[in-house]
């Protein structure tokens, strides 16, 4: 085998991680949030349990695009595509990492008291967020710039019902001293939300600078 046929055979394998690493975001992230609206305790631990997988295959990933950039100095496309490797893997693990804390807040709110509000709104930020971050990763797997536009337009939504949601959790303090623990944990979860929309527009980028080789910023 050529040396060009065993590097483009190492940059598909590298890809091929970094799209296995968004799978388990993508499960943490669901997983989580299903188990703060159906009250599973078990279902939040888990998924806390699971995080060392992401932080296994987020080493592996940066660890192998360090070793193609020492021993195969790539230039051009090439090298972007593995410095954005590097990049969207940060932001994967980030936002499997936001899927722990949304189970950490899980078990704090307990399986006993009901929502203090309806929680309407903050599953319609969970299903936008988890849109947004699917179609990043088409984005990213078929360079597809127009997708990755559309994804960082989705991030108005989110920030909109993040400010109207945190509005309606602090205007409930006052008359519901005895909810404060849950109110203050159900407004982690929507920042954790906005979060996974932040650095999903962060992976839209990743696709512009890959392809387009200049850096935008599409969250402005």
């Amino acid at each position: 085998m050529s040396v060009r046929g065993k590097f483009d055979i190492d940059l598909e394998s590298l890809r091929n991680k970094l799209l296995e690493l968004g799978s388990l975001a993508e499960i943490a992230v669901d997983k989580s949030f299903t188990a703060l609206q159906t009250r599973n305790i078990e279902s939040a631990l888990q998924v806390i349990e699971d995080d060392n997988r992401v932080d296994k295959l987020d080493e592996e990933i940066n660890d192998t695009s360090i070793m193609l950039i020492a021993k195969q100095q790539p230039v051009a496309i090439d090298l972007r595509r593995i410095i954005v490797a590097i990049k969207i893997s940060t932001d994967v693990e980030r936002i499997a990492d936001f899927g722990v804390n949304i189970a950490k807040s899980t078990i704090r709110i307990g399986e006993k008291d009901p929502f203090v509000i309806p929680m309407e709104k903050i599953e319609k930020m969970y299903s936008i967020v988890t849109k947004m971050f699917s179609l990043a990763l088409k984005a990213y797997y078929d360079e597809d710039v127009v997708l990755a536009k559309k994804v960082a337009e989705m991030d108005d939504e989110v920030d909109a019902l993040y400010g109207e949601n945190i509005k309606e959790l602090i205007s409930l303090t006052v008359e519901n001293k005895d909810m404060i623990h849950q109110i203050t944990q159900l407004s982690f979860i929507c920042r954790f939300l906005e979060r996974i929309a932040d650095h999903t527009t962060n992976i839209s980028e990743s696709v512009f600078y890959l392809v387009k080789g200049k850096h935008y910023e599409l969250n402005v």
